[in-house]
């Protein structure tokens, strides 16, 4: 693969959960290019099943000034935390879920053209109830849904769910619970 050469990284803006920085490369063919580049501590997601049925939230979103349909996820901010243990603490503290037997489905980039979240996905099975412990303002206002496994498609195709991270986590969710 032709090489791009990093130049240079201004810190632009520093947040509590992202910070941007302008960055500069020079190309293969020796074409200095600039991007702006947000740094992100990265995600687990999960798609709790129970019965016959994925625990899902509908939570505001302020990004999109609207709410949606999700599967729980969290982002890994703290420090030293695995990715897997990292998802059990959202599991419980999102939809009040536990369990033993967590596998996990897939690892991605989230938007890579702009950001360097890196995303760890989960299937939570043989869940059982536990208590929750939302965190901030948005977790204090959603709402938990169970949504029945052969309604889950059609829902993705229909609008319903457009959450890049829920869809990538039901489909590999359902490729697993048919392959087992």
């Amino acid at each position: 693969m032709p090489e791009f050469k990093s130049l240079d990284n201004r810190l632009k803006f520093e947040g509590k959960i992202t910070s941007i920085y302008e960055s500069d490369f020079i190309a293969p063919n020796g074409e200095q290019i600039t991007r702006e580049i947000t740094r992100h501590p990265g995600a687990v997601c999960v798609v709790p099943i129970v019965d016959s049925e994925v625990v899902m939230i509908r939570q505001f979103r302020p990004a999109i000034g609207d709410y949606l349909l999700e599967i729980p996820a969290g982002k890994r901010d703290i420090d030293g935390e695995s990715p897997d243990v990292t998802a059990h603490r959202e599991l419980q503290e999102e939809v009040g879920l536990s369990t033993n037997n967590m596998v996990e489905l897939a690892q991605f980039y989230n938007s890579p053209g702009f950001c360097d979240e890196y995303s760890y996905c989960y299937v939570a099975l043989d869940c059982e109830y536990v208590t929750d412990d939302r965190q901030g303002l948005e977790e204090e206002y959603m709402t938990i849904e169970r949504i029945s496994i052969s309604g889950i498609l059609a829902l993705v195709t229909s609008g319903k769910i457009v959450d890049a991270k829920t869809i990538i986590g039901l489909s590999l969710a359902l490729q697993y619970l048919n392959e087992r």
